[in-house]
């Protein structure tokens, strides 16, 4: 299937326009020109979860790579089903295509931290991994850019009810008799020794869970993708194309359905913190958890992120910066060099330590 890429020219000069997140405008970069993208009174609204799965089962496609022909240098270019804005391979232009989901974003949070300033604060970061490799900051020292994307993201809003039973701990103490040896001789001392008095409970929680947000991506590791959380999800703005112009983007590869299993993990850990207050004492211990999901609904949104990515020793590691707040995840290299100095050094600490104490300095 063919995709005719969508862009916006400036009408100063025809050259086309791209997102910045400095203005918070389109701009061109021939020019110079600034236009705003005039805020939206649409309201950003939740969606029935269950409805959406109703509908979804119905639907099935079948997803090919989108054939997409560039309207300004007329190139023809490949995308994966699930891309939706790129640059043209061939002259850099703007490329936004259509959706193949049923499922679209209705709302997206801007680009707000720049490239240049993204970068500064990656910068910063690796200056403060002590053992990371020298190669891994000349790397992004020099004119390697970062690379922006809005990657999909599912909220959840959900009700829970969640019965349960366990056990509630109270620490008491008691007088017991003990043996010690004290100046060489024994002799039986009485002392207080904990212990709990474990009593049966069972009970009920009620909590409300609001915008728990979601990766939808397999683009990054879900390891760096839970860790650029939290989003401010009062921020969104109702999705407009030309926030994606000059940036890549992507429809969600993981499923609604799929999604609030993620989510449910998420709101288990809340759920256990409650359970445990609700029974109280100074132990708790939980064997029984009948959670209840009720009134859930959903939004498909877009985030902001900047990646990088950096190759030592044949591994590729992948950095992300959250570009609505500077917040930075990716597991970096280790160079072992700088471990066995700082490990030499502080044992030569040691050791003079040791021969000062000895000489009685």
């Amino acid at each position: 299937m063919k995709f005719q890429a969508l862009n916006f020219k400036c009408p100063n000069c025809g050259a086309p326009t791209k997102f910045s997140p400095a203005f918070g405008k389109l701009k061109c970069d021939f020019c110079g020109s600034t236009f705003p993208i005039e805020e939206s009174v649409e309201e950003i609204k939740e969606y029935d979860y269950h409805a959406a799965l109703e509908k979804l089962a119905e639907n099935k496609k079948e997803l090919h790579e989108k054939n997409v022909k560039c309207t300004s240098c007329g190139s023809s270019f490949t995308l994966s089903p699930y891309s939706i804005s790129t640059l043209c391979p061939f002259c850099g232009t703007p490329a936004i295509v259509d959706f193949v989901h049923d499922i679209t974003p209705q709302s997206l949070i801007p680009f707000i931290f720049t490239q240049q300033k993204a970068k500064e604060r990656f910068k910063k970061w690796i200056g403060s991994l002590w053992f990371a490799p020298s190669a891994l900051g000349k790397y992004f020292r020099g004119n390697e850019k970062l690379k922006g994307y809005y990657l999909p993201y599912w909220t959840y809003d959900s009700n829970t009810t969640t019965h349960y039973s366990g056990q509630r701990g109270d620490i008491y103490y008691v007088t017991v008799t003990r043996t010690v040896v004290q100046n060489g001789r024994q002799r039986n001392i009485r002392v207080q020794e904990a212990r709990i008095r474990w009593t049966p409970v069972s009970g009920r929680v009620g909590l409300s869970f609001d915008d728990v947000t979601i990766g939808a991506t397999h683009t990054i590791s879900r390891v760096i993708i839970d860790s650029l959380a939290p989003w401010d999800t009062t921020t969104l703005k109702p999705f407009d194309e030309r926030y994606l112009s000059g940036f890549e983007a992507e429809e969600y590869t993981i499923g609604l359905d799929n999604g609030f299993e993620f989510a449910k993990a998420k709101m288990r850990v809340s759920i256990e913190r409650s359970i445990r207050r609700d029974i109280g004492g100074d132990q708790q211990q939980i064997t029984h958890v009948d959670t209840a999901y009720n009134n859930v609904t959903y939004k498909n949104v877009l985030f902001p992120v900047w990646t990088a990515t950096f190759e030592y020793k044949k591994k590729l590691y992948r950095y992300a910066i959250n570009a609505q707040t500077g917040k930075i995840s990716g597991e970096h290299p280790y160079s072992y060099v700088k471990i066995a100095f700082a490990v030499l050094a502080a044992v030569l600490v040691a050791v003079g330590l040791f021969y000062l104490d000895q000489n009685g300095y």
